[in-house]
């Protein structure tokens, strides 16, 4: 079956590239799309309502545009229809922009060739797909601004209130938003503590459009005075009119007292070291003393007036005086404290140890302004050195246990794959299953290869009667432990729905609401595709489902053809574990004897060469064509061998997972 054309709308004043872009349209697809071309942004607004689009191709520079500024239009008027920027500049700015503005790619015209232009198209579509099924995170997101600590607000340039979260109504004394918004209608005047205070905000907001740290004492509602730092921004529109003020509030009441706490406490601060025995000392950035407490000055024998402003050559020997101004400036310059255990040999041979710490010192600017140092004898700290040598060694008992845990963890995961693997269909059906093997009317081809120690990919078969097989494959996203937990759910849910099987998309339906149920009470969101497939030997008929998986390939091998099952609805549906009121469609396709069904996952094609190349689908299709009077075993382990060489031998980056069923005779 065909697929729908797509409905493209290429925004483009100049005719020539605007024709130059269609013929690379028309030769992307085999359906060739319905292309409609509009010269300005004007004439694209009134008319993008009037048309199914799939994707609008937009150029940057319009007549009537305004470069990135208009994206924000198109995206109001066609919320749903995915926009790629077209550009003449290769400029990540500009494409980062682009995207950030609402685009979903930037592409440099020049640069655009048909495959280029083909996959950059479908990865837009599927990625705001994607997106638009995403939506109702946004009640999720509210719940989460609501529940912040930190308050939230939007305000208009005369002191109302447009947005507001629980937390800010709780900073100042409200019961919720809604109640501080109706009663604050002039921030100026009923919130700030200080007059003019608004006016001094709005007048920085004007200078900067961005202010941090804006501090300021405020009435709450039961008139109780705070203390609120404000970090805020201006959000203005195209034109650069002022729409409003967004930012964060912090209740800093309490910062507020402890900075006071702070000041009141300096006098106790150098009281504290002069009192204490080790020896402090403060130096500028040229070495000389500007500060020291009165153990050092006893440690020097001189008073503090006679240290002030020398260095350290007017009390140590030169030598000793060199290393003190070399680690001095190792300070300094790198803006890191210093530790350090100096040894000195006493007159009577005595070793002397001294534990030095020396810190930079900052200015109000935070530039280093000289340093800090302390320094005491630890001397009978090395005695404590037998101490430290059986805390090492407890450290290393404690290494090796944990390397004894890792090892457990590595058994445990080898387990773990034996089990999974234990989980896969053991023996092949036989159709009709009092057949012998060889007699059965369809035959069964599987090669799995999981990335890890266990993988996401799980796959059964089964017979469902006389003359009907059933063929499932799924795909968990990532290749860990949680993918592989899933795909044991999913077998035990398909063991509960097994009267479900012979209908395909009810099996989807239910399984998604079931996996849906299981994964909120584990409050996960995990993507997991899937398709499954009931072929009747009778008849000759192949019932087919699918929910967000690679469509399977029908290998004719009598005429020579390969293609794609067709999709059971008009729209790709959706993989499980997403919407939960979604129900999959079946399609129908006939089987001749000799044909081949074969499912994958797309581990197996979603791989890339050296040159950032990507083993696409229509490679994966162009290798089963050349292969298809092969018997699957052998067409299976040729794929697989081109796809690693392609690769450059790496392997794969993802779990794979191959099933072919062959139709080998029809029953009477």
């Amino acid at each position: 079956m065909p697929e729908r054309p797509l409905c493209i709308m290429v925004v483009e004043h100049d005719p020539a590239a605007a024709e130059a872009i269609c013929e690379l349209l028309r030769r992307a697809w085999e359906t060739v799309p319905r292309v409609v071309v509009m010269q300005t942004l004007s004439e694209a607004l009134r008319q993008l309502h009037a048309l199914p689009l799939d994707v609008l191709l937009l150029e940057l520079h319009l007549p009537d545009g305004a470069g990135l500024g208009h994206l924000p239009l198109i995206k109001n008027a066609a919320p749903r229809v995915p926009i790629l920027v077209l550009g003449s500049v290769d400029d990540e700015t500009i494409a980062l922009e682009a995207v950030h503005a609402g685009a979903q790619e930037y592409l440099v015209r020049d640069q655009l060739d048909v495959r280029w232009l083909r996959r950059s198209i479908r990865y837009a579509i599927e990625r705001h797909a994607a997106e638009m099924a995403l939506l109702d995170a946004e009640a999720r997101y509210r719940e989460v601004f609501d529940h912040l600590t930190e308050g939230i607000f939007r305000t208009t340039p005369e002191g109302r209130y447009l947005m507001a979260n629980r937390a800010l109504a709780c900073i100042y004394g409200y019961s919720s938003p809604e109640e501080l918004m109706r009663s604050i209608t002039d921030i100026g005047s009923t919130l700030y503590v200080q007059p003019g205070r608004r006016e001094e905000f709005m007048r920085l907001m004007e200078q900067h459009d961005v202010i941090t740290n804006f501090e300021s004492p405020v009435y709450r509602r039961d008139g109780r005075i705070i203390w609120i730092s404000e970090n805020c921004r201006a959000v203005r529109d195209a034109s650069g009119k002022l729409l409003y003020y967004e930012g964060t509030v912090r209740d800093i009441t309490e910062q507020r007292a402890a900075e006071e706490r702070l000041r009141n406490s300096e006098a106790l601060y150098h009281s504290l070291v002069e009192t204490l025995p080790q020896n402090i000392f403060r130096k500028d950035i040229h070495g000389r003393f500007t500060f020291a407490n009165q153990q050092f000055c006893r440690t020097l024998g001189l008073p503090l007036e006679a240290i002030l402003g020398k260095s350290d050559f007017d009390f140590y020997p030169p030598e000793l005086a060199s290393k003190y101004q070399r680690d001095d400036a190792r300070v300094m310059a790198t803006g890191q404290t210093l530790h350090t255990v100096e040894e000195h040999r006493l007159p009577d041979g005595r070793r002397l140890y001294v534990q030095v710490v020396k810190t930079p010192l900052r200015g109000a600017h935070n530039e280093i302004i000289g340093l800090q140092g302390i320094f005491w004898d630890i001397t009978e700290q090395r005695l404590a050195e037998q101490r430290i040598r059986r805390a090492n060694e407890e450290l290393a008992r404690s290494q090796a246990e944990l390397k004894r845990k890792n090892t457990q963890m590595a058994e445990e995961l080898r387990m773990a794959r034996e089990i999974q693997m234990c989980l896969l269909p053991q023996h092949d059906p036989v159709i009709p299953p009092e057949s012998a093997p060889a007699a059965s009317a369809f035959a069964f081809t599987q090669r799995y290869h999981p990335t890890g120690e266990v993988g996401g990919d799980f796959y059964h078969l089964a017979a469902l009667s006389e003359t009907e097989a059933s063929v499932f494959l799924c795909d968990v996203a990532g290749h860990g432990v949680r993918s592989a937990l899933i795909t044991a759910v999913i077998r035990a849910l398909l063991e509960e729905l097994k009267p479900l099987a012979r209908d395909p998309g009810s099996l989807l339906t239910r399984l998604n609401r079931e996996l849906i149920s299981i994964l909120r009470h584990a409050d996960a969101s995990i993507l997991t595709t899937a398709c499954c497939i009931v072929a009747n030997a009778a008849n000759g008929t192949l019932l087919y489902a699918n929910a967000g998986h690679p469509r399977p390939l029908h290998v004719r091998r009598a005429m020579g053809q390969v293609t794609q099952l067709p999709r059971p609805s008009d729209h790709a549906q959706p993989a499980l574990g997403l919407i939960e009121s979604i129900t999959y469609q079946n399609a129908q396709v006939e089987l001749q004897p000799s044909d081949l069904v074969m499912l994958y996952t797309d581990g197996l094609y979603e791989v890339h060469n050296q040159a950032e190349e990507l083993y696409c689908t229509a490679r994966l299709e162009a290798a089963v064509r050349n292969r298809m009077q092969q018997p699957t075993p052998s067409l299976f382990d040729a794929l697989l061998e081109e796809v690693r060489a392609f690769a450059g031998g790496d392997g794969f980056e993802d779990d794979v997972c191959l099933l072919g069923l062959d139709f080998l005779r029809r029953l009477t």
